[in-house]
């Protein structure tokens, strides 16, 4: 079975192909959903996996750009996208983080659509499990997040984290004594993380709102986060988190 991989960020498009490696051919990857539109058409891919929220189109907005329709499972970090995506030709979704386990349903359900099953009944599956989902009353949030080198595993307290930022293709969380390696992307953070304490404020950058410590207005409509730690640290807040981000502090 052949697959192509489309997602932004880079760290996420690495990831799932190490997931997939041994389960599928992957005959192509995108980090730029305009262009990769052609190099789907060219490719042919069987299956396809698509990131739903991207600068310039969004997952949807691709697929329906594309003739024929692969198969496709979309990889998001936002959950209410889901039930719009069984409105596509889509087959399943996978939030990320991806877990392993998700990941080889959906690609055994693939298994079966390719034999000739007839997916309705899987569909009508995970509508209900999602229903589940959304009647669950408050997500359990972790107070404490791994960073891995080597082979040591180091725990870090998230209450120390001031935030995370992404840098040459990797993530840290910033505390006041090192940055640590995270193995998650900023976006993966966002959603897995308590948004009543973290917020992101760039595409690059995901703030811990109790380190805040002043604001200041900057050009082209952004802002400016001066941070209550020792380095005194700053940190731009792009235009369009600017009002989210004064909403969150009350102002």
């Amino acid at each position: 079975m052949n697959a192509f991989l489309v997602d932004d960020e880079e760290l996420a498009l690495k990831r799932l192909s190490r997931l997939l490696a041994g389960r599928v051919d992957i005959v192509g990857t995108s980090l730029d959903p305009i262009e990769a539109i052609e190099a789907i058409q060219e490719a042919k891919p069987d299956l396809l996996f698509l990131d739903i929220e991207m600068p310039g189109m969004n997952g949807f907005e691709l697929l329906t750009r594309l003739d024929p329709q692969p198969l496709v499972i979309f990889t998001t970090a936002y959950d209410q996208y889901a039930l719009r995506a069984f409105g596509v030709n889509s087959v399943d979704y996978l939030l990320k983080p991806i877990e392993v386990e998700h990941l080889e349903r959906a690609l055994s359900k693939i298994e079966c659509i390719r034999a000739g099953a007839e997916p309705s009944v899987n569909m009508r599956e995970l509508l209900s499990q999602l229903a589940a989902v959304t009647k669950q009353a408050v997500p359990a949030y972790p107070e404490r997040i791994s960073s891995r080198l080597g082979e040591r595993v180091e725990f870090v307290e998230l209450s120390r984290v001031s935030h995370f930022f992404a840098n040459d293709k990797l993530t840290y969380a910033a505390t006041a004594t090192k940055d640590f390696v995270i193995d998650y992307t900023i976006q993966e953070l966002e959603q897995r993380l308590d948004p009543r304490a973290f917020l992101r404020i760039h595409r690059s950058t995901l703030l811990n709102l109790s380190y805040v410590h002043e604001l200041h207005n900057w050009f082209a409509g952004r802002m400016v986060v001066r941070l209550k730690d020792e380095k005194r640290t700053e940190l731009t807040v792009a235009r369009d988190r600017v009002r989210i981000l004064k909403d969150k502090l009350g102002i």
